[in-house]
């Protein structure tokens, strides 16, 4: 394309795509004087408006995202239709809503990502727009239908290359106008079980994973968009550093969380060692803890006596032990399971006392009298402190949190549920990562306190009442006015409003949004789940998320040559098969965007040290900059560090150390999982590697973070695994 003819067409997609940022802008403009309406209206029921308010504020805030790069390109068939293809669609209403834009999820947008100079798909032109704002800066052809042309080349390198290149910032970028070929057929996998995305370090599993929930939102946005998508990842950098992701591309019904996060309400503030992590994720901790809500159901030692006003009844070990074996056969969680229990025992109990306070008089023909002293009977017990202690004894009200607390701490309740020893600990109620799909467990196998629920449900329906009775005394105020006897047509405020109706607008709402609620609500199902690091998760965690997502939709994300937890996932099939048979699928990323070629290979063989079968992911690209290492002394680490990191700050993007566990300075690389900067220093690898038996494993994910410039400081030998390095030597003082 000649110059001439290059800035005219440049001109022309300026001024489309300001077209396109004044329908955005006017769109916007009347959703938001909608959303304000919605707001201050009273035309609709209370409950109606506030499902307006967040079906308005949705919208918004997906119009607001797309001020970034709205528009990326256009597709050119070779029929001539032309098609723009952006971050979301807008239409033209007043010609029978002709697309004007087209979004990148919509299956007409789909070549504009997999279209190749072999496989056209119909295209004869993709045009890639560099925009800077809202001004399309310029713009890069590529002509489809040539078999012959490089397809590494062919599919957008200029603007994929910027993207890879550029400085990295404080959270993780979509890809959205760079998704490429192999990429977007895992986003646009609409499989509806287990979708398992496995790749080396760079490949850019983390992020296609959220383009296809962004994509699922799009395709199944009635299914999804009622219960919302959770996102579990390794910690909470990984968290904060992926989730501008979902919102930018307008989607904000989701919870991010980690596995210790879970639970409402419980805190992990310890830590486990190997062996009991692995004890705890394992399978087999479903038979401890079963027999740790069993070991509670107990019998008395020694009868209990239950005072009555006529006479003595004792609880026999016999008669709990009738009373147990119907509570257990009812299937009911253990609290539940309690009212069963407690009905047998005051029925043992009644009918005892009766035939003792009858003796002589009453007989069982009399049902009428036999029934009214049962009845009088069984409400004395349920008021009687010796009764209740009783039930507390033998069927105690249990929380999840004090039951596995005491567990812990008792050798003697480990020795009773056949747990391993080494469980034991004196500060039971720290909870570790590990503990919470155990407590989780524990929620289903205790059930609910039904006691405590009916209590409070009295309270709330007495409150109710009491509401109800004032607001009828404020009615009563408002028309019982000396002057309403001058006028035969005055419209009173009983004519318009009841007693119930008045009160019921003190009642407080949940005006709360889908992932504020889902956050705190223990039994919140989600409709997708997405599970990044996932090589790292228990049998125990993977249960405790497959009970969140009863249609086990789940995306998941890992590298099993990463694997570092000792309860971790040994192979995909050994975690979802059991879950859903047949329903898993496998896809693989094998390009690594993150990484450049000179960083690749020196990580490459450590990979072949630990993991000789498994293949290291193919760098797109070269940086031009060597890694390099350097041997320094105790004394000189700090020093090392310090150099680095004032070299580090006075370059654009990020930079981190990282280090085995105790290093000042430093953070372990198990907390740098699925993050990248541009620049990376590892210290003292020797001893990452001498870090049990996925030190090896550890020291991968550390080399592998940076995405520009590696650099490794050593005391002792550089590890053999460690090869090309170019060995700088320090500068004279």
């Amino acid at each position: 394309m000649a110059a001439h003819e290059y800035e005219v067409e440049l001109l022309h997609e300026r001024g489309y795509v300001t077209k396109l940022y004044a329908r955005l802008d006017a769109e916007r403009a009347r959703v938001a004087a909608q959303h304000g309406a919605a707001l201050h209206g009273h035309e609709v029921t209370l409950v109606d408006r506030e499902a307006q308010v967040r079906a308005l504020a949705t919208e918004l805030r997906r119009l607001n995202v797309a001020d970034s790069g709205l528009c990326f390109g256009r597709l050119d068939s070779v029929g001539g239709e032309t098609t723009y293809v952006g971050r979301i669609g807008i239409f033209d209403e007043d010609d029978d809503y002709a697309p004007l834009l087209m979004d990148w999820r919509a299956p007409a947008a789909r070549a504009f990502y997999v279209a190749t100079g072999a496989n056209p798909e119909g295209m004869h032109r993709r045009r890639q727009f560099h925009a800077r704002g809202r001004e399309v800066l310029r713009f890069t052809d590529e002509t489809l239908g040539r078999p012959d042309d490089d397809e590494r080349a062919g599919r957008g390198d200029t603007a994929l290359l910027a993207a890879v290149n550029a400085p990295r910032g404080e959270g993780m970028r979509d890809i959205v106008a760079t998704i490429q070929a192999e990429q977007d057929a895992i986003i646009r996998l609409e499989h509806p079980g287990v979708l398992v995305i496995e790749g080396g370090p760079g490949t850019g599993k983390t992020v296609v994973a959220l383009h296809r929930v962004a994509y699922l939102l799009y395709t199944q946005r009635e299914r999804m968009q009622s219960h919302g998508v959770l996102v579990v990842g390794p910690n909470p950098a990984f968290l904060h550093h992926i989730d501008r992701v979902l919102p930018s591309l307008g989607e904000s019904d989701v919870v991010f969380t980690t596995t210790g996060d879970l639970l409402p309400g419980v805190t992990t503030t310890a830590e486990d060692t190997p062996e009991v992590a692995r004890l705890k994720g394992s399978l087999k901790i479903l038979d401890v803890l079963a027999a740790a809500v069993a070991d509670r159901q107990r019998l008395p030692e020694q009868p209990i006596a239950i005072e009555l006003a006529d006479v003595t009844g004792r609880i026999d070990a016999e008669t709990a032990q009738w009373a147990r074996e119907e509570a257990r056969a009812s299937g009911l969680p253990h609290n539940e399971a309690r009212r069963v229990f407690g009905e047998v025992l005051t029925y043992a109990l009644t009918e005892r006392a009766i035939g003792r306070i009858g003796r002589g008089w009453l007989t069982r023909d009399d049902r009428q009298a036999w029934e009214q002293m049962r009845s009088d009977l069984t409400a004395e017990l349920a008021d009687n402190a010796d009764h209740t202690a009783a039930l507390d004894e033998l069927w105690p009200v249990l929380t999840p949190e004090t039951l596995l607390a005491q567990l812990y701490r008792s050798h003697d309740r480990l020795g009773a549920a056949g747990a391993d020893p080494t469980l034991w600990r004196a500060d039971g109620d720290a909870w570790t990562v590990s503990d919470v799909p155990l407590l989780d467990e524990l929620a289903d196998l205790l059930g609910r306190d039904t006691e405590a629920e009916a209590r409070a449900a009295r309270a709330a329906e007495r409150e109710q009442r009491a509401q109800a009775a004032y607001a009828a005394e404020v009615l009563d105020t408002l028309v019982a006015r000396a002057d309403h006897m001058d006028d035969e047509d005055h419209l009173f405020a009983t004519d318009l409003l009841h007693a119930e109706d008045l009160a019921d607008h003190f009642v407080e709402r949940d005006t709360r949004d889908l992932a504020e609620r889902a956050v705190a609500d223990r039994n919140w199902t989600y409709a997708h789940v997405v599970v990044d690091e996932a090589q790292e998760l228990s049998e125990m965690d993977w249960r405790a998320l497959m009970r969140r997502c009863p249609s086990r939709s789940f995306t998941v994300v890992g590298d099993l040559a990463q694997r570092r937890s000792a309860a971790g996932a040994p192979d995909w099939g050994a975690m979802f098969e059991p879950y859903v048979p047949g329903r898993w699928l496998y896809r693989s990323l094998s390009v690594n965007y993150r990484t450049p070629a000179e960083i690749m290979a020196v990580a490459a063989a450590v990979l072949a040290e630990f993991a000789p079968t498994v293949p290291p992911p193919e760098s797109v690209r070269a940086c031009g900059i060597r890694p390099w290492s350097r041997r320094v002394t105790d004394d000189e680490i700090a020093t090392a560090i310090e150099q680095f990191t004032r070299d580090e700050s006075g370059r654009e993007g990020t930079s981190i150390v990282i280090g085995p566990p105790g290093v000042p300075g430093t953070v372990p690389a198990s907390e740098t999982k699925g993050l990248e900067f541009d620049a990376v220093l590892v210290v003292e690898p020797e001893r990452i590697l001498g870090d049990g038996p996925r030190g090896a494993a550890e020291l991968y994910v550390a080399l592998t973070r940076a995405t520009q410039r590696l650099g490794v400081v050593h005391r002792g030998p550089l590890p053999a695994a460690l090869t090309g390095l170019d060995e700088e030597v320090p500068a004279p003082r």
